[in-house]
């Protein structure tokens, strides 16, 4: 009863204070854009919006590793595993630029969703191949003006924490655009916030590391699935070391 009443509370929380975030995120779009056309301080005041709804939560115990290997003026390919709806909020903590592709519902969503539009995010529709075109060529125009991309490419949760398949836009990506890939992997998260649920469950350890980045010239000579079970390795290996962490309670 206890943990349902702090999801309550903390649902509450978070759609009475997206009103005043929306509109300092309108003002801002309104105010930087003329000089700010990657939109930068938006994204950065997004961020931090999105990382009050953790930090006001110090039952999510979370550990971030691997700034350091975010180059300031790179742009990257990012690509992370995906266990909870708590992994875009904490991805959001790691405050370095890129642009969201998120599935196009959450762009619906009254203010959270508005905010996804300003910050020119992409949007993505499942199992449908022109949206994919669609997703895939906004992709391009971003990484050509600086902003690097942040993409899920398992497509949807996993339920039980597992890395499952990776779809191959990412790594198309990549290789068309010769850009380096940026590793992100997220543990914890799938029990903080289990799939299917938005119950509070307790004290959890989470963590998050950008590992070093995958120079384009290491995989040039890879094809599409090549590259992509590559990473899908790599992330593995990783969320298994990690998980020693997490799983300590």
């Amino acid at each position: 009863m206890l943990n349902r009443l702090v999801s309550y509370l903390f649902l509450i929380f978070v759609g009475l204070t997206s009103i005043p975030f929306y509109l300092i995120a309108l003002v801002l779009r309104v105010v930087t854009f003329p000089f700010d056309r990657r939109l930068r301080a938006l994204h950065l005041f997004t961020c931090f919006w999105a990382s009050v709804y953790t930090w006001i939560m110090p039952a999510w115990r979370i550990r971030i590793e691997g700034r350091e290997n975010v180059r300031k003026d790179a742009a990257y390919v990012v690509v992370s595993n995906h266990q909870s709806q708590l992994d875009i909020l904490v991805a959001f903590r790691l405050f370095f630029h890129y642009k969201w592709v998120s599935k196009i519902e959450m762009f619906r969503v009254p203010l959270i969703g508005w905010n996804m539009r300003l910050n020119r995010y992409i949007g993505l529709r499942r199992g449908d191949r022109k949206s994919v075109e669609q997703m895939l060529k906004a992709c391009e125009i971003h990484l050509k003006e600086g902003s690097s991309i942040f993409m899920f490419p398992e497509g949807t949760r996993s339920p039980d924490g597992k890395v499952k398949a990776f779809k191959p836009g990412a790594f198309q990506l990549a290789l068309e655009q010769r850009a380096p890939i940026l590793p992100v992997v997220i543990s914890g998260t799938n029990r903080a916030l289990p799939k299917y649920t938005m119950n509070f469950t307790g004290v959890k350890k989470i963590y998050i590391r950008i590992f070093e980045e995958i120079p384009y010239a290491s995989f040039s000579g890879l094809s599409v699935e090549d590259l992509s079970d590559r990473v899908r390795n790599l992330i593995i290996e990783k969320l298994q070391e990690m998980n020693a962490y997490t799983d300590r309670e």
